[in-house]
């Protein structure tokens, strides 16, 4: 999501016009918000028990669910930091997830895709003040405003914006089924070479591709999304927008260090 970050977001979801609610989503937004706990309480940064819910199996688009494994490695350390996501937004992802994907909900259901960012910031607190505001993109000028689920500091430490049972805007055509990560940072060089970073961010999508099932291949840079067999966009025009963070060179880098982690072992081994 590097050019997004530096255009103000700009690039990272759908098409023009944007953010309000159809009628015909109503239903389907009742539904949503019956089975998730607004979070715009302060109280979500005390605890997880929705975003760290048992990883249930869904159903894609025309793609059958799969099994998750039974165990996974430690999770990392994470600090909550969340993004308001009240009622109006989350009214708006519903709005983009139909216009974009034919699927009535907001919420992310078994994710089967990791994407790779950088954000081209200096630091997390620039890239919360991005993220945080629900403002249409410059680029797109769409509803809501662009998010990633984490963004890792360059000292290690982990921010989760966005429960994973939300969808967030990040890499169109893939915001469906995939959890985005950020990196601060301006390069895929800079990320790659920062030891505290790269060892966060590895440590954090391994925790993430166990739990929930995701394959090695599937965990891919923001320039790699048009490739990937889960891209879906029902808008032609956006069918081949991309960004330019994390080129398929490096993250054959990336995923050859995280293969070396090893796989989806007993809890406790990661």
């Amino acid at each position: 999501m590097a050019a997004c970050l530096a255009a103000a977001c700009s690039g990272c979801g759908g098409a023009a016009g944007a953010g309000a609610r159809p009628a015909s989503t109503r239903d389907a937004l009742a539904h949503d918000n019956r089975t998730l706990t607004d979070r715009r309480s302060p109280a979500v940064t005390r605890g997880q028990a929705a975003d760290n819910h048992a990883p249930r199996a869904a159903t894609a688009p025309g793609r059958p669910a799969r099994a998750v494994p039974a165990s996974v490695p430690r999770r990392p350390p994470i600090v909550q930091d969340l993004i308001p996501f009240g009622a109006r937004r989350r009214a708006e992802m519903l709005a983009y997830a139909i216009r974009h994907y034919g699927l009535h909900t907001y919420r992310l259901r078994h994710p089967q895709v990791i994407v790779i960012h950088y954000t081209e910031t200096p630091d997390f607190a620039s890239t919360y003040r991005i993220f945080a505001p629900d403002v249409p993109d410059s680029e797109l000028h769409e509803l809501p405003g662009t998010c990633a689920h984490f963004v890792i500091d360059r000292d290690g430490t982990i921010h989760q914006l966005v429960p994973l049972s939300i969808m967030c805007r990040h890499t169109v055509g893939l915001n469906w089924t995939a959890i985005g990560i950020e990196h601060v940072g301006f390069s895929d060089a800079q990320v790659l070479s920062d030891r505290a970073q790269m060892r966060s961010s590895l440590r954090l999508t391994r925790w993430l591709r166990c739990r929930y099932g995701i394959a090695l291949s599937n965990v891919i840079g923001h320039n790699e999304s048009l490739t990937s067999r889960f891209h879906h966009e029902r808008v032609a025009a956006l069918r081949t927008q991309t960004h330019d963070d994390f080129v398929h060179a490096d993250m054959r880098v990336y995923r050859k260090r995280l293969r070396a982690l090893g796989g989806c072992t007993a809890a406790g081994s990661g």
